[in-house]
């Protein structure tokens, strides 16, 4: 039932104690005969989450910390505190992060597989491969240190440049390490096609390494709106590139000589004619 008066009847609160309603014997009651109204402060609205009573808290993580690392901060102080009957749970962007869990780490597998299984088929290796990706570490740390040095967070940007960084990083393993492999296959030893690669692909992986880094400090230094997100994704493709490019002219040579030497007499594929089948033709006719 719902109940109407003009607005004269209805100007103060107190209007509602001169309303009337009729009792079990017909009798009409003012409302001041049985209640009384009485001023109280409470909340302006009641915030429920799924039918239940709730309370929302905004909050974000501080500077040097991961959105990641704050949710599972709030986790570990929940089921310590909360009284019996009381959870938590999340809304907005952090309730998207939740539900995706770990999935970076899987994409960075995957990455990594279809690198290896590339190089698997271009190297006919199953060992050669592994010097290029073990060349990356040293590109990852350097993403991780540089964001840590301008206190960044690992976020999805982060995360973003480190998946480019499997790419830009494996071009530079993959300079040296095919020229080698041509090398040893055209007869010199595996440490000589080591060194032969690594004199031979210096400067160009110098040239475009830096000429990358020169390129991303825009980003490092940005500035105004978005300018977080600038920041870290350039600052983790910068300090990888830096990092990785430096070791890796030093240690990837190393690692070339130490699976080319595991590899040696374990071709895949045996007795491969290298010729192209037009050449065969025309030798032929």
């Amino acid at each position: 039932m719902i109940v109407q008066a003009s607005p004269q009847y209805r100007a103060l609160p107190d209007d509602i104690l001169k309303l009337y309603v009729k009792n079990d014997r017909d009798e009409m009651v003012p409302f001041s005969d049985f209640m009384k109204m009485e001023k109280v402060y409470g909340l302006s609205e009641i915030t429920r989450h799924n039918m239940y009573n709730a309370s929302e808290i905004s909050g974000a993580a501080a500077p040097g910390y991961s959105s990641g690392e704050a949710i599972k901060v709030i986790n570990e102080v929940a089921q310590k505190s909360l009284p019996r009957g009381f959870g938590i749970d999340w809304a907005g962007i952090s309730k998207d992060e939740v539900a995706q869990g770990n999935q970076a780490i899987y994409i960075f597998l995957i990455c990594l597989g279809f690198v290896y299984l590339i190089l698997a088929a271009q190297y006919e290796s199953f060992i050669l491969p592994l010097a290029v990706i073990l060349s990356l570490p040293p590109g990852i740390f350097g993403a991780f240190f540089l964001l840590k040095c301008l206190g960044l967070e690992n976020n999805i940007y982060a995360q973003v440049a480190m998946v480019m960084l499997i790419g830009l990083l494996g071009k530079n393993a993959v300079l040296i390490v095919e020229f080698a492999v041509q090398k040893h296959r055209a007869g010199e030893t595996v440490l000589k096609a080591a060194m032969e690669g690594s004199k031979v692909r210096f400067r160009p992986i110098l040239m475009t390494s830096f000429a990358f880094i020169a390129g991303l400090i825009p980003l490092v230094l940005a500035s105004g709106p978005g300018r977080v997100g600038n920041r870290t994704i350039g600052t983790a493709a910068a300090g990888g590139m830096l990092f990785g490019t430096v070791f890796g002219v030093l240690i990837i040579p190393g690692l070339y000589y130490i699976f080319g030497r595991l590899a040696e007499g374990h071709a895949l594929v045996k007795d491969e004619e290298e010729n192209p089948l037009t050449e065969e033709i025309d030798n032929n006719v």
